[in-house]
């Protein structure tokens, strides 16, 4: 068996199963956040869609990170693993985190109706340690 098909599978499993529980984390606030907006006659926020939606770029960069182990040349199968299952993790991580701080933002926009810039930034940060260690995981496979 080639460790770097392991590699591959766990970049792209790892970093999309991180992306499900954001995901489900921010959807489940938002929808709570929207049942108190409908609760107290108030306008429920349709930008709760894009919190809930955040988490799931995480998957995309675990199938770029994919295929960037697929493409290196010469690549250690062992490296390859270590690569896929060390970032794939992070990036699944990050999402969780994304989904987590979308949620908390989800909350507060339905309580509040205000800050939505400064939720976004917050959701952004998490977004790019995702961001670096794909970068730096391009910079592993180069090396």
């Amino acid at each position: 068996m080639n460790l770097a098909f392991l590699g591959m599978a766990a970049a792209l499993g790892l970093s999309a199963a991180g992306s499900a529980f954001g995901a489900g984390f921010a959807g489940m606030a938002s929808v709570g956040a929207w049942k108190k907006c409908y609760a107290a006659g108030k306008p429920a926020p349709f930008i709760m869609i894009a919190f809930t939606g955040a988490p799931l770029t995480q998957t995309i960069y675990g199938f770029l990170l994919m295929n960037f182990i697929r493409g290196a040349e010469g690549i250690d199968p062992g490296m390859a693993l270590g690569i896929g299952l060390f970032c794939g993790t992070a990036i699944g991580l990050s999402a969780l985190f994304q989904g987590k701080c979308a949620a908390a933002s989800a909350d507060a926009l339905g309580a509040t109706g205000k800050g939505t810039a400064n939720y976004f930034i917050v959701i952004g940060i998490a977004e790019t340690v995702a961001l670096f260690t794909l970068v730096f995981s391009l910079l592993l496979l180069n090396s």
